[in-house]
């Protein structure tokens, strides 16, 4: 087998199924590491290379970031045991987590000034996507590298759409996530105000799927609105809170007010403080109910 080696860092609950099917589907070896040695087992024993980011710096040629947010991203490119290091062997490295945009833009710029490229390239959809392969990826960054990198990534995403300079990835996906909790949201606001006038929220599910009010967040949603059922190790509010500030932190820097994405940002901060920062974040349901 010739070619790079790559590398990935964090396969949690997103990175896991994003490994595997880079694992199964590049044809060339892939370096795991991950706080969790459990996590890191499960894809060695299906012939990832069980690692740690100080070896990942001599043997990988290209390495794969899926991290909580641009604070570990920063930690493990240029902390105190980096990634990053002169006479090291990474060449680019590719943030797949939802990070901070300027942050992202000037750790791209350190990393350049030691010879590293840079991607960013959030992804969007669900962990059954991740599993499957499925992943929307947003991808900012040089044309040359995209093409380099794209067949690697559509090992991970159904939908790769290179969006244009560093950050822009990370701008696309911050929308994204602003528009599906603002529509969840709403969702949840739809199904408090549907029981307390009689009507079954789970017959509410069902019928906005046949009209003009559909949506991936409903599909993505609606079953755990209408049951009150929220488990942790899905995608937590106190993750989905991190992501709308980020995107009001887009927002105030080009001088907007999103009022919409401000209530729902004050809605999860409540959640979170209610006792629900690891619950899968449509349990805004509950804080709608209650008032």
């Amino acid at each position: 087998m010739s070619g790079p080696v790559l590398g990935f860092i964090g396969v949690g609950v997103m990175g896991e199924g994003m490994c595997r099917n880079l694992l199964a589907k590049s044809g060339l070896p892939v370096h795991v590491a991950d706080v969790q040695a459990e996590n890191v087992a499960r894809l060695a024993a299906q012939g990832a290379v069980a690692s740690s980011v100080r070896a990942l710096r001599e043997t990988a040629h290209t390495v794969f970031l899926s991290l909580p947010s641009i604070d570990q991203v920063e930690e493990v490119c240029l902390g105190a045991d980096p990634l990053v290091a002169p006479g090291g062997s990474v060449k680019t490295v590719v943030d797949m987590s939802t990070s901070d945009v300027p942050r992202t833009r000037a750790l791209a710029e350190r990393l350049a000034a030691l010879g590293v490229r840079f991607l960013d390239a959030p992804v969007a959809r669900s962990r059954a996507a991740a599993n499957n392969g499925t992943l929307l990826i947003t991808v900012g960054g040089p044309a040359d590298l995209f093409e380099t990198v794209a067949p690697w990534l559509r090992c991970m995403g159904s939908d790769v759409v290179h969006c244009g300079g560093v950050g822009a990835g990370q701008v696309v996906k911050i929308m994204n996530n602003m528009v599906l909790l603002s529509t969840v949201n709403s969702l949840a606001e739809a199904m408090a105000i549907a029981e307390a006038a009689g009507v079954d929220k789970a017959l509410l599910a069902g019928v906005l799927r046949l009209g003009s009010a559909d949506s991936f967040a409903l599909k993505l949603t609606g079953e755990r609105l209408a049951t009150d059922v929220f488990p942790e190790k899905l995608f937590p509010t106190a993750y989905a809170l991190k992501d709308l500030k980020l995107a009001l932190g887009l927002a105030q820097a080009s001088g907007i007010q999103p009022a919409v994405a401000q209530a729902t940002a004050a809605l999860l901060d409540a959640a979170c403080a209610r006792g629900y920062p690891m619950n899968y974040y449509p349990v805004i349901y509950r804080l709608v109910k209650k008032q």
